[in-house]
């Protein structure tokens, strides 16, 4: 189980509304900002290059119908050059498929430029990405299922800060350090909306610990009032990690909490998942679509209690354990749908305390660690 857990202030109004109207990253510090086409060219060379082209063949007209979640094509390819080159990190790369990777992306843009975070391609994200500005044909939109599960905002994947300070994971400043670094870190907490007392002083004190604190509860951090890694990827002056895979939707019905316990003792094994803990009869969640290939339940499995294995097309599975119930119609061989319930949070098996014991089995190997993965959609707070 895991354990319980300022110089000028800046204007978060007026931010967010410059962030949102330039399409910026939201770092928190000054850097300078490049127009740009999806395609990586700037609209004037774009504007000549269609006017050349049109000598040729027919001129192609701006987006009307924008792609949808599932569609692949230039239009899904454009988007995802888009998010690329305003500093989004796609999983996959750009592969003109729509698919659960490049919809979480998408609500990591929406969600820094002050939109709602949807998922969904609307006319008013595809401005700020400068897709109705692209010359491509249309696609014909295919209609998708809406999950049952809540929307999950997504934390932003952004890129880190353009700061003099490299971090390291080894050496990070403490309590009583001064320089640089520290600076670093309350310019980011104060561009994040922490009041620091005193300012980017470069001092580590009292007034500082007692900021991160803060901030770190406001991203379902530990409150530690320390600076840890996951701290400074929060506040994007160290990069997020590279992940085997994600996931579309959280696991678990906020409110509920968890932290990294990857590979912590568990008496002579190691723990294999992330445990989140939330209150005994809370929904559990599909996090992809896919097919139920294993059950679980007490009596054939006493460690895990009831649960299940949820498989995807490439092999991926992952593993559910402590159920309290198993959603009706949920079985081996059940096709579900991403948002869809699986059951709810329980303590069944060799605990005490409700919560959902998740592993991540990508293709079907060893498990990886899934805090990064479960992170990275973190609904807990949304509640």
């Amino acid at each position: 189980m895991p354990a319980s857990t300022t110089a000028e202030k800046t204007t978060p109004t007026s931010r967010r509304t410059f962030v949102r109207r330039s399409a910026l990253v939201m770092t928190g510090l000054v850097t300078l900002s490049v127009g740009f086409t999806a395609t990586g060219a700037s609209a004037s060379t774009a504007k000549n290059a269609g006017a050349k082209s049109s000598q040729s063949a027919p001129t192609m007209t701006p987006l009307t119908k924008l792609p949808r979640f599932g569609q692949s094509g230039d239009a899904v390819r454009a988007m995802q050059t888009a998010l690329v080159a305003k500093g989004f990190t796609l999983v996959g790369g750009i592969d003109g498929v729509f698919s659960p990777r490049t919809r979480a992306t998408l609500r990591n843009f929406q969600k820094v430029v002050g939109f709602k975070a949807t998922g969904r391609l609307d006319r008013k994200t595809a401005k700020v990405l400068g897709l109705l500005d692209v010359q491509t044909a249309a696609v014909a939109p295919v209609p998708t299922p809406a999950p049952a599960a809540p929307v999950v905002e997504l934390a932003p994947v952004v890129a880190p800060a353009a700061s003099p300070v490299a971090f390291v994971a080894t050496a990070l400043p403490v309590l009583g350090a001064r320089g640089e670094d520290v600076r670093a870190v309350q310019t980011a907490l104060i561009a994040a909306g922490i009041d620091v007392f005193g300012g980017a002083d470069g001092i580590f004190g009292n007034a500082t610990t007692s900021a991160i604190a803060k901030f770190q509860t406001a991203r379902n951090l530990p409150a530690t009032g320390t600076i840890t890694v996951d701290t400074l990827i929060e506040l994007g002056l160290m990069p997020r990690p590279v992940l085997p895979l994600t996931i579309a939707v959280f696991p678990v019905q906020p409110s509920c909490y968890f932290t990294d316990t990857w590979q912590a003792p568990r008496g002579t094994r190691l723990h294999e998942g992330v445990d989140i803990i939330a209150n005994k009869g809370q929904a559990v969640y599909a996090v992809a679509d896919g097919v139920i290939t294993k059950t679980y339940n007490s009596q054939n499995s006493p460690l895990s209690g009831n649960g299940v294995r949820l498989t995807t097309a490439d092999g991926t599975y992952f593993f559910y354990a402590h159920l309290d119930t198993v959603a009706p119609g949920i079985g081996l061989g059940s096709v579900v749908t991403a948002g869809q319930v699986l059951g709810t949070v329980g303590a069944t098996g060799n605990t005490t305390t409700p919560h959902l014991h998740f592993e991540v089995h990508p293709q079907g190997g060893a498990a990886v660690n899934p805090y990064p993965i479960v992170k990275a959609v973190d609904a807990c707070k949304n509640s």
